[in-house]
């Protein structure tokens, strides 16, 4: 079970904000993040307002601590208060700013824009061509690879679920909160979502607030292109690297697949050159929230191979409305090596139900040097050592990563709910977690005590 969400704000790693509604009161001061130094632009800040919270009030609470109106990050409604991302004046203190804001009592909350990092650490970069041999995180026990049975390789055991027909469908669709997805990669021309709600004419036809998102949405660009490609065209890599993961193509003749064949990749970009602000991340987390209710899209879960800063009240509120939309949110645990039971890390650490938090492991089942793990916080082990996917341009690379761990079982997700279109969030975790094989790696060190089983999905 995962821990109280009231002993994790107690050691939360810096998103020092209070609950909506809570009384003003000063905020603990940061605490670094377990994952890397806790960073944020000194001169923002994300504040949460008070239910019914009035322009007026909150252009009074800005102006105690002299800070501009940016933009806002959530609009008031039913479900959800007023979010908005405020800049201090040069010069201001950070901390100075938050005791100003909390004594107004339109304020809920303040907290740093903290900056998101996504959970990878590049090895060689290989192009592997036809070599989907080197998959080992799709195989399992017993299964063959160049011909030869393979005895010991710890994968996802998806092959075993393709064998017996269950290869996904493009009527399940996943959000990729990451860099960018290349879209006409070669493994991937197909498997991106292109918005029929919202045809390109510059015109806001669903009036989702986001002007023809054809094939999703870059916050941190703020326009509708998903792949920057850049100079190189290497750009979005670590956004395609996941994306592959989940659902490069099958029987194409070349270069990898994914744990579902057939699957519609829908990108919530957030993450650019910098790494990705928190205001942003909650945009996207919202974004995909809105699609699923609006257009009522089979969206199952959204893959989040990132991390940073600490505890976030907006953020929470984010995950637990995707909670309320029946959407998956799976996370990556961290790549410091560290317990998150003892030091949290973030998203992965939020104790809300639809939550997945996911360590790495090697081909033979061990836990990777690298990964963070928890008895209570971290659910279970996947794929994470030298995983070949699809990078931009056109390419693939070996990646090391929880960021490479946790879409093998976004694409876990995919694939058992194609195969049951009636389960609920809530039925396609528990199928994960209660499939989970032991591994001696993880016992004492996840939830689970074991690692990803696709192999009856």
């Amino acid at each position: 079970m995962r821990r109280p969400l009231a002993l994790l704000a107690v050691t939360a790693l810096g998103m020092s904000g209070l609950a909506l509604g809570a009384p003003a009161a000063a905020a603990p001061a940061p605490q670094a993040s377990s994952t890397a130094a806790a960073a944020a632009p000194a001169d923002e800040l994300v504040v949460g307002y008070v239910a019914g919270a009035t322009p007026t009030e909150r252009s009074r609470a800005r102006g105690r601590a002299a800070a501009a109106l940016a933009e806002r990050v959530v609009a008031a409604a039913a479900d959800r208060t007023e979010v908005e991302l405020v800049k201090l004046p040069q010069g201001k203190s950070r901390d100075r700013a938050v005791a100003e804001l909390l004594s107004d009592p339109a304020v809920a909350y303040a907290e740093p824009n903290w900056t998101m990092t996504h959970q990878a650490t590049a090895t060689d970069p290989i192009y592997v061509g036809t070599a989907t041999q080197d998959l080992w995180g799709m195989r399992g026990e017993g299964n063959t690879a160049a011909g030869a049975v393979v005895a010991g390789v710890a994968g996802s055991q998806a092959d075993k679920a393709w064998t017996a027909g269950h290869t996904g469908s493009a009527g399940v669709y996943v959000g990729v909160i990451d860099e960018g997805i290349q879209f006409e990669h070669p493994d991937l021309s197909g498997q991106v979502w292109t918005n029929p709600f919202d045809p390109v004419n510059g015109v806001d036809d669903d009036k989702n607030g986001y002007v023809d998102d054809t094939h999703g949405w870059d916050f941190d660009g703020n326009n509708n292109t998903i792949y920057d490609g850049g100079t190189r065209g290497s750009l979005d890599d670590h956004g395609t690297h996941v994306s592959g993961t989940i659902g490069a193509k099958a029987n194409n003749g070349q270069g990898v697949v994914g744990v579902n064949w057939n699957v519609t990749l829908i990108s919530g970009k957030f993450l650019g050159r910098r790494g990705g602000s928190l205001a942003n991340a909650v945009k996207a987390v919202d974004y995909f929230t809105d699609l699923k209710k609006r257009h009522g899209l089979n969206l199952v879960a959204t893959n989040n191979s990132w991390g940073g800063g600490g505890f976030s009240q907006t953020l929470l509120d984010a995950i637990t409305r995707a909670k309320t939309a029946n959407i998956l949110f799976v996370a990556a645990a961290g790549n410091s090596g560290t317990n998150n039971d003892t030091t949290p890390s973030y998203p992965s650490n939020y104790a809300v139900d639809n939550v997945i938090a996911v360590a790495a492991i090697d081909r033979i089942g061990g836990l990777a040097s690298f990964s963070q793990f928890g008895a209570t916080t971290v659910d279970l082990g996947a794929p994470g050592v030298g995983v070949w996917s699809t990078t931009a341009p056109g390419t693939y690379e070996s990646y090391n990563g929880t960021s490479m761990a946790t879409p093998h079982v976004t694409g876990a997700a995919a694939l058992y709910k194609a195969s049951n279109p009636t389960a609920t969030a809530a039925q396609v975790k528990a199928a994960i977690l209660d499939n989970a094989l032991p591994t001696t790696s993880l016992a004492g060190k996840t939830v689970t005590g074991g690692r990803l089983n696709a192999s009856g999905f």
